[in-house]
């Protein structure tokens, strides 16, 4: 397995949420993640950075969890951040940025993270 770091957009520690389930599974799998949130918080030993400036920008994988509303002031980071991929799931599907971001080069998925661990897709 190749390690694919990811950065999870829209990250949160509420139990229940996809996004904190995404960032167990990603830990587990050993992956490194970065997290990105509106609160601070920790997940498995990761902090939840609130500022776009604390984040890595060497990222192979960004997996969004926030509505196609929410994302767009976080459209021209990802933009800039280049990473090779995208993963838009249920509910953050975002056509327009998926369109943007293939133009220059990066796959995009509209998948479910979870699903893609767990059957070895990801």
């Amino acid at each position: 397995m190749t390690n694919k770091k990811t950065l999870v957009l829209g990250a949160s520690t509420k139990p229940g949420r996809y996004a904190l389930m995404a960032a167990q599974r990603l830990l587990e799998k050993g992956h490194s993640i970065e997290l990105f949130g509106q609160k601070e918080g920790n997940v498995g030993g990761v902090d939840i950075k609130t500022s776009l400036e604390d984040i890595d920008k060497d990222i192979d994988t960004v997996t969004v969890y926030l509505s196609e509303e929410n994302q767009q002031e976080y459209e021209d980071f990802l933009l800039q951040m280049k990473p090779k991929r995208v993963i838009f799931n249920p509910g953050a599907e975002n056509f327009e940025l998926g369109t943007k971001l293939e133009a220059q080069g990066t796959e995009v998925l509209d998948a479910c993270t979870l699903v893609m661990l767990g059957t070895g897709q990801y």
